[in-house]
């Protein structure tokens, strides 16, 4: 197979990114023939069909998904070849560091690692978007090469075990994620019962619930709870959530990191040792794992953790 040029990798990530051959060719200065006349011969070079077309524009096929994604993380490289070579043997970070975290982690666990990462490397530029951890997840923005480090919601259990149940939105903790990244875990966290504050009987109360809840392995052992009812609300994040049961509208089951938002209007009671935990943890791709920015901020993750 002959090789894909930086070029042609860029007019494929372009097409993916805008969503058509003509629009990509005008984030690139280029006719929409070109752009069509790039892909088509990508398309031979590679041996698929990258992109379906259509009268709404052009689309990945599953073979383009892959493909656009591995032509961002070269392209990525590529990006910061020079930083690269310029820091080597002198201790010196610079450049765009883009990071993708889920809410809680972007609002509690990235700030201070931040801080003391632009304190030491005045150079780096953390660029940093929020990313609900639902489907792919902080993970699959590693895995399309539009992150080069997540925090993310690593697979978790009960009562501290880690196991690889597939919850939505997480990755095996410890191990290779999809798309062959590279994981980490940072904290290890309990869950734990939240509700309105001075409540005589809190488990009488309606469950509030978030989209984001950590999926199956917090499900498995809430089914096993005779006294948890049907989630009778479900939030946009956990913020809205620990809000509504300051109010008094329900009881909740929220992790550690979420819980840093508490205020007097709610009580916090362990679910003890049998308790649902998760693991918070970085995903990387191997390429990006070894670069300085990344391994710098592992280290003020790590850090930060503990």
């Amino acid at each position: 197979m002959a090789d894909l040029s930086p070029q042609e990798l860029r007019v494929l990530a372009a097409v993916a990114d805008s969503g058509g051959f003509s629009a990509a060719g005008a984030l690139l200065g280029l006719s929409q023939s070109a752009v069509s006349h790039s892909v088509r011969g990508s398309e031979a070079k590679v041996g698929a069909v990258l992109f379906e077309r259509g009268r709404g524009g052009a689309s990945p096929t599953p073979a383009g998904e892959r493909a656009v994604a591995l032509a961002r993380r070269i392209l990525r490289m590529y990006e910061v070849l020079g930083a690269e070579a310029r820091g080597a043997g002198r201790d010196t970070v610079a450049g765009v560091l883009r990071i993708a975290a889920f809410r809680s982690a972007a609002l509690h666990l990235l700030p201070p690692a931040l801080e003391r990462l632009t304190a030491r490397h005045p150079g780096i530029r953390p660029e940093v978007r929020v990313v609900r951890e639902l489907g792919a997840g902080t993970a699959g923005e590693v895995a399309a090469g539009r992150a080069d480090l997540a925090i993310a919601t690593l697979n978790a259990g009960v009562g501290g075990a880690t196991g690889a149940t597939g919850a939505t939105g997480s990755v095996p903790a410890g191990a290779a994620a999809p798309g062959r990244l590279l994981t980490g875990v940072l904290r290890e966290e309990a869950y734990a019962l939240v509700h309105p504050a001075g409540h005589p009987d809190p488990r009488s109360l309606p469950l509030l619930d978030w989209d984001e809840n950590c999926g199956s392995y917090t499900r498995d052992w809430w089914r096993a709870q005779d006294w948890i009812p049907r989630a009778t609300v479900k939030a946009e994040d956990d913020g809205m959530v620990l809000t509504m049961v300051g109010r008094g509208l329900g009881m909740a089951i929220l992790p550690e990191l979420s819980l840093r938002e508490a205020t007097d209007a709610v009580d916090i009671t362990g679910l003890g040792p049998s308790g649902p935990v998760r693991h918070v943890g970085y995903v990387t791709a191997p390429e990006s794992a070894s670069t300085l920015a990344v391994r710098a901020l592992i280290r003020e993750l790590r850090s930060e953790a503990g």
